[in-house]
This record gives structure tokens, sequence and C-alpha cells, in this order.
């Protein structure tokens, strides 16, 4: 797996499929509050804009599935954005990885979250946080 931090603008990437058949995806993580945040914001959308999301209680961390090819531009602070190739990570209502679980699993969202609004979502969340705890 790679992650990226690149200084370019994210674009929608091409989809493509993994040899199971399932869609090759990256996988965008973020801590917990700020991810819970994001999803919020996102549901109140005025479309289903947020994909699959999981959630590692050992990391304390959401990771929200996104096109295959958003890694090579992700940019945003705080975050990673692990290319997966369809590697190791299969669109099932199973968790993939052991002390995981989906809080959005697939076939109850979209196939990923659209990564110019999981941007614009996480952006937000950040600065709601930041507002929240220099209000204590």
């Amino acid at each position: 797996m790679e992650t990226s931090q690149s200084d370019e603008p994210c674009t929608s990437p091409s989809s493509s499929a993994s040899a199971a058949g399932d869609p090759a995806c990256d996988l965008v993580t973020v801590p917990a509050r700020q991810g819970l945040e994001a999803v919020d914001i996102l549901r109140r959308g005025a479309a289903d804009a947020v994909g699959p999301v999981l959630h590692d209680d050992g990391c304390d961390t959401l990771g929200f599935l996104v096109p295959a090819g958003t890694a090579a531009g992700w940019d945003v602070p705080g975050s990673t954005c692990t290319k997966t190739d369809g590697r190791g990570l299969r669109l099932n209502p199973a968790a993939p990885v052991e002390g995981s679980d989906w809080l959005l699993p697939p076939g109850e969202a979209d196939l990923a979250t659209d990564p110019v609004v999981l941007r614009r979502a996480l952006g937000e969340a950040a600065r709601m946080i930041e507002a929240a705890d220099s209000c204590r």
C-alpha cells in the first residue's frame, strides 16, 4: 500500500475493477472525531454523497472509500489516502480488518465518496471541532 500527500488538487479518478470483481478503491483515513463530523455533514447534504465508511476501534480512525486514483492527488492535512489497488479490501458487509467495523456498510451507501465533496466536509469538520474546542 502507498500513501500520497500531494499538492495537486484531487480530480475525480476513473473506476477500475479488482481481480475479484469488486471495484478498486482508495481509502482516506482521518481521526474518528473529524470523520464522524464529516459523515454528519455529508449525510445532511442534498444528495447521498457518502460511500462506505470503516471505523477502526484500535486506531480510533474512520476510513472513507474513495474512487481508485484519489491517493495520487490527496493533500488534506491530518488525513492520509492509501492506494489499495483493490488489495485486501472487499466491498462486503464483513469488516475487512480485525478490530474494525463498517459505520456505513457497502450496500447501504454509494459505491464511493466523491473526493471533492469529502475534502470540503473534512475541512468544515475541522473548523467545527476547532471552534468547539476553543469555547472550552
